[in-house]
């Protein structure tokens, strides 16, 4: 049975799984990038369209991975805003790491090639098409018999 998390606010986080956050340093960092990586996925006649948000990163920042039937898409970035004054010393230095990441099965059907990405205005959009499990032949295999 499902039973919703006592440390969420949505129940459907425990049945999609929410994504795995790691590296910021400040609980304040978790609470907001936890959100992070909010996933539509539609099914149309011809296979699924997913958007997901990943506001904040580059698109150099995004890596798409398709091994074993899972696409695993993980974002990492290292952001650095210090600024000094004329002599040299520091008014603020502000920096973080984080990276996320999430994972879909898509099946052992579906190749890199299937697969088309896009990234805008902070959106990774995926179109990964249907395809039909193909039925495996069943073999009829004899125990050969001595004597």
């Amino acid at each position: 049975m499902l039973m919703p998390s006592i440390l969420s606010n949505d129940f459907m986080d425990d049945f999609f799984g929410v994504p795995h956050v790691t590296g910021f340093g400040m609980p304040a960092y978790d609470r907001d990038f936890a959100k992070m990586m909010n996933t539509d996925v539609k099914e149309t006649d011809k296979g699924y369209e997913v958007d997901m948000n990943l506001p904040g990163f580059a698109k150099e920042d995004i890596k798409a991975e398709l091994k074993d039937g899972y696409l695993t898409i993980k974002a990492e970035t290292n952001q650095n805003n210090d600024e000094q004054d004329d002599d040299g010393k520091y008014l603020r230095r502000e920096r973080y790491t984080g990276s996320c990441s999430r994972s879909f099965y898509v099946g052992d059907e579906i190749t890199q090639e299937d697969i088309h990405a896009a990234f805008k205005d902070g959106v990774l959009s995926l179109s990964i098409p249907k395809k039909e499990a193909l039925p495996q032949k069943e073999e009829t295999k004899y125990i050969a018999i001595e004597g």
